[in-house]
């Protein structure tokens, strides 16, 4: 199968610059192992100020909603952090104390948010803090035999049940002026969470939970639908193998699944993320790109791969691989011509990019730009 981008990688960084090419007409294909950063997305775009004006069209015309309001916002343990711009769903505070009195709503047998650390916090704030266990009937289905529930299960069932959640909340709030949830809201319909603030009468906010991220996934679902409405072909399940390289230009790659078939192209894209999602790989020796033995910007002594104090910054989170001025990234100290790298994968070597989501997308638009600007292909 021939392509004029392949890339590899489909969480935020490839799908942006997926739909960006397939919007210019560029056939293009996205190759996803699955799971990726995404799952664990908080909701705010780190680094990043107001969308620029790409990114805010890209996001509404896939259905996401954005806003930017410099501030913080409460993390699950009653924590804040510093926000700009968010998904709608991403209360963001001009202050810390951003109540007097709060209702923390959680569900029996759902353990993936931790709300007495959340008490915790907001009570040494000095917000009063009540919890209630809300048990609605359509929820008692969803606990298997060890009494639980997972995120992914309770936000399917809340796509539908959100209206009996409004009214039981309705019944129970008493003189809170702010009500807590979980952030498993939306996950197939985006509206919720908005159609539940304006159902009750107090101020919403919606609260992160253990990983998977219901708003991160719902990120993904979006904009990989819009990027296969635009014509991309998205290969789920899928993992690049190897790549055929030869005079500086990389020909083709090989996957698990499609094994003798390569997927051939005129351009390449390597968003394949940091280590979590084996974009990077280490050994006792040394850490490494596995799929064309790239270079990187690593420590050499191993001891200096990583703080010893748990809570700190990790020095190996900026290990990347090394690029050119224009995102080529290099074997050897030589530029691939026609692959470019993009996302976490360049860790912290390209800073004027962003972090996080930052360079995620920023990272992204730079790539698509640089190859819609190819006047002729490589070949």
């Amino acid at each position: 199968m021939r392509f004029d981008t392949l890339i590899i990688g489909g969480g935020l960084t490839g799908l942006v610059a997926g739909i960006s090419l397939q919007k210019a007409g560029r056939s293009t294909a996205i190759v996803s192992t699955g799971q990726n950063t995404l799952h664990f997305f908080s909701g705010s775009f780190a680094s990043l100020k107001e969308a620029p004006q790409p990114m805010a069209e890209l996001f509404a015309e896939a259905g996401i909603g954005l806003h930017y309001s410099p501030g913080v916002r409460l993390m699950p343990m009653g924590t804040f952090r510093e926000a700009e711009l968010s998904l709608d769903d991403v209360s963001i505070f001009s202050t810390s104390p951003f109540a007097r009195r709060v209702l923390v709503i959680s569900f029996p047998g759902y353990h993936e948010f931790f709300h007495p650390f959340l008490v915790e916090g907001l009570e040494k704030q000095g917000i009063y803090c009540r919890v209630h266990m809300l048990d609605l009937p359509e929820l008692s289905r969803l606990k298997p035999a060890t009494g639980e529930m997972r995120s992914l299960q309770l936000a399917r069932t809340l796509d539908t049940a959100w209206n009996k959640l409004v009214q039981e909340i309705r019944l129970v709030l008493k003189d809170e002026d702010t009500v807590i949830l979980p952030q498993v809201f939306g996950l197939n319909d985006p509206s919720v969470p908005g159609r539940i603030r304006q159902g009750i009468p107090a101020q919403v906010v919606f609260v992160g939970t253990f990983p998977p991220s219901i708003p991160g996934i719902r990120t993904q679902i979006l904009l990989k639908r819009r990027f296969e409405v635009l014509g991309g072909t998205y290969l789920m399940g899928d993992q690049v193998m190897e790549a055929h390289v030869h005079d500086g230009v990389v020909h083709s790659v090989v996957t698990r699944n499609l094994d003798n078939h390569y997927l051939e192209a005129d351009h390449f894209v390597l968003a394949s993320g940091s280590f979590f999602s084996k974009g990077l790989m280490s050994n006792p020796m040394r850490v490494y790109e596995p799929v064309f033995g790239l270079d990187v910007a690593a420590a050499e002594d191993r001891n200096d791969w990583y703080n010893p104090e748990f809570a700190a910054d990790q020095p190996y989170m900026g290990f990347g691989v090394l690029t050119d001025s224009s995102l080529h990234p290099m074997v050897d100290g030589r530029p691939l011509k026609n692959l470019f790298a993009a996302g976490s994968v360049l860790g912290a070597t390209r800073p004027e990019l962003g972090t996080g989501a930052g360079l995620a997308v920023n990272s992204a638009f730079a790539v698509a730009d640089a190859i819609l600007q190819s006047d002729t292909s490589i070949r």
